[in-house]
């Protein structure tokens, strides 16, 4: 709470200096410009020895959207907790306990229904937590039919919660609700006094001479000079330390340099899988109801949360009028026949280049001796002329070494895209993010939402598709870096910025934990043939008569 009042402050000071000298309305820019491609370094190094950082210095349409974005990704107030706190007084997720409501009205549970669970998380003592703030996610199941739904959880701020599941199904519902950690307190601290825990390097090369550097978002403590390495076109900053023999302009690669853990050990105990992470709670009595048929014809009743969607026999249903499609490699390539399909982001969409590649036997992938990380990576099909290619997002990016020339930014991309409707582009950014402050996100999708009202703008047919966060597998690294609580803050970021604009949503958060397989950041083959089959549905949609049952 603190990190955002303190950004909230931030904001207006600089707003109010800025609207000294002009109103800036937040309306989005459409541009049909095309430019070159080409990244512009600053040669000249600073000179007074002071810290930098990206997010500092964000315009007033930024910081416009942030303050908008406030409300979408404010958190309860957590517990401060001291350097010797007692693990005894945290939440256990297994002296914690959830119970089924009844059905409003009494009488039988029908699909169209609405359940309701409520929540209480209590300490390892067993006493009731009286404060709010735990990460919990929660769902609906049933192993015999393969079906299931993720649940929408409402924070009560005083130890209670509530989870609200749509009734999609005949037959038994088992309620499971799992919580992650309570350890918001400890990511928001390193977020707010560790933005650059995550750290990066790069090599400088001239001739014989060699010499390798740090570089971050933000560069801090050293009284070393620093080049800026700011794209003109986006105005996205990227900052090394300058080599002691070499020129900023002698940069040639980038890669994952290393990550600082500064936990105390009492700290660490909060993010323990199998004990206050990824943990079931246990119901207070019944866990499960049966669902029988809706006697109304499709008259539901009015729900708290509506899901994107829930799984029936394995397979995803969309509830947005998407016919989800189950595609073959034969139906695969009828679909794409003709079509190009450009993937950018980072490794969770290149799952998604990767299965192309492997379910279509005649789509050959080119050696373009490039990174198989990073890219760029293509792939063509002659006989049926589809083209899918993949390129990793710009800095950050916890990949290994990748030469700096091959660094693009999305949006530029986007930008040199013919587009028509004969063109698929699909997005997914968010995991290397996750540990950075929200307006180093914000600063990135807001020019990617310019550069998609570009391309829409010119080539209205284009189908642009763009893939959530997820919840993934938690080790004390993990948490630390890609904690599902920051990947859930970057969702809700993702999804608002992107909430008015012509692009279509594929929900990994809901199509990974509403499925029985683990979490995990790289989803396991059932989902992602699932994701693909909503992707191809987009490209080739299908009229759906009237469904029987409404939510």
């Amino acid at each position: 709470f603190a990190f955002y009042t303190s950004r909230f402050f931030k904001f207006f000071s600089l707003l109010t200096c800025y609207l000294k000298f002009e109103a800036y309305p937040f309306v989005l820019h459409i541009n049909c410009k095309t430019f070159p491609f080409q990244n512009k370094v600053s040669l000249k190094p600073t000179a007074q020895p002071v810290s930098t950082c990206s997010f500092d210095s964000l315009s007033p349409e930024e910081l416009l959207v942030f303050d908008s974005l406030r409300d979408v990704i404010l958190w309860p107030e957590t517990p401060s907790l001291k350097s010797n706190f007692s693990l005894n007084d945290t939440s256990d997720p297994r002296q914690s306990s959830f119970t089924i409501l009844p059905r409003t009205g009494r009488g039988n549970w029908r699909v169209g229904d609405q359940l309701q669970v409520s929540i209480r998380i209590r300490d390892f003592h067993g006493r009731p937590k009286k404060s709010g703030g735990d990460v919990l996610l929660a769902r609906l199941h049933n192993s015999t039919f393969h079906a299931g739904v993720a649940g929408h959880v409402v924070d009560h701020r005083n130890g209670s919660y509530s989870a609200f599941f749509s009734l999609l199904w005949e037959g038994r519902a088992q309620v499971e609700v799992i919580h992650p950690s309570e350890a918001v307190t400890v990511l928001q601290r390193l977020t707010e006094e560790q933005p650059d825990r995550i750290y990066f390097k790069s090599l400088f090369q001239s001739g014989s001479v060699s010499e390798t550097t740090t570089c971050n978002v933000c560069l801090t403590g050293t009284q070393q000079n620093f080049c800026k390495y700011t794209d003109l076109r986006t105005g996205e900053p990227w900052f090394c330390f300058k080599p002691h023999k070499l020129d900023c302009d002698a940069r040639i690669s980038h890669a994952k340099g290393g990550f600082r853990q500064n936990l105390q050990s009492t700290e660490e105990k909060l993010f323990q899988c199998g004990v206050n992470m990824k943990v079931s709670i246990p119901a207070s009595g019944p866990k499960n109801i049966d669902v029988l048929p809706n006697p109304k014809d499709g008259n539901g009743m009015t729900v708290k949360a509506r899901p994107s969607g829930y799984y029936y026999k394995g397979a995803w249903q969309a509830l947005d009028g998407t016919r989800v499609h189950q595609f073959n490699s034969s139906t695969i390539s009828q679909c794409l026949k003709g079509k190009a399909v450009h993937i950018y982001g980072d490794s969770t969409v290149r799952q998604w280049y990767e299965y192309l590649t492997n379910s279509l036997p005649d789509l050959n992938e080119f050696d373009l001796l490039t990174s198989k990380q990073s890219g760029p990576l293509m792939a063509l099909d002659y006989v049926n002329k589809i083209l899918v290619t993949f390129r990793s997002h710009g800095p950050p990016i916890r990949f290994a070494s990748s030469p700096v020339s091959q660094l693009h930014y999305v949006a530029n991309e986007l930008d040199s895209v013919i587009g028509g409707t004969n063109t698929v582009v699909v997005i997914g950014v968010w995991s290397h993010f996750s540990t950075f402050p929200v307006e180093v996100y914000i600063r990135r999708l807001l020019n990617i939402r310019k550069a998609v009202a570009r391309l829409l703008s010119r080539a209205p047919g284009t189908t642009v598709v763009i893939r959530t966060a997820n919840p993934k597998e938690m080790t004390l690294y993990e948490s630390l870096t890609n904690s599902d609580w920051f990947s859930l803050q970057r969702d809700k970021i993702l999804r608002e910025i992107f909430r008015k604009t012509n692009v279509r949503l594929v929900d990994a958060w809901e199509m990974i934990l509403a499925h029985h397989l683990p979490h995990k950041l790289h989803p396991e083959s059932d989902i992602v043939k699932n994701m693909i089959d909503v992707l191809l549905s987009f490209v080739c949609p299908v009229r759906e008569k009237k469904r029987n049952y409404v939510v």
